[in-house]
């Protein structure tokens, strides 16, 4: 199985398209490690969700909200996963970040859609 995934949200300067729109895109970027290899093989099982394989880091994208549920995150884990654990493990993030409960972590790319949660 290969590392790659070929789909991903980077392309060559050359083929930019710069255009005055705002993204509803939100994501994760995670240090490459088991528990974040587990989060991206489970997420990648998700409609409209983008892994990206790097070097030493892992990328999930995804377009107007990607939800983790962590009881699927710790079943895919096999050990137990907390919102407060998913925040170390993600490097970085873009997109509104809501704890929703304790089993939910949603990111927003549609920042009028987390305004329902403040």
């Amino acid at each position: 199985m290969s590392n790659y995934h070929g789909d991903n949200i980077f392309q060559s300067i050359k083929d930019m398209k710069f255009e005055q729109t705002i993204s509803h895109q939100c994501g994760v970027t995670m240090n490459d490690s088991v528990e974040a290899r587990a989060i991206a093989e489970l997420m990648a099982t998700k409609p409209g969700i983008k892994v990206t394989y790097l070097p030493a880091m892992i990328r999930i994208d995804g377009e107007g909200k990607i939800e983790f549920s962590m009881p699927e995150i710790s079943e895919a884990l096999g050990r137990e996963m907390t919102p407060h654990l998913f925040e170390i493990f993600t490097s970085t993030h873009y997109g509104r970040m809501v704890m929703l409960d304790d089993d939910t972590v949603v990111l927003f790319g549609d920042m009028d859609a987390a305004l329902a949660y403040e």
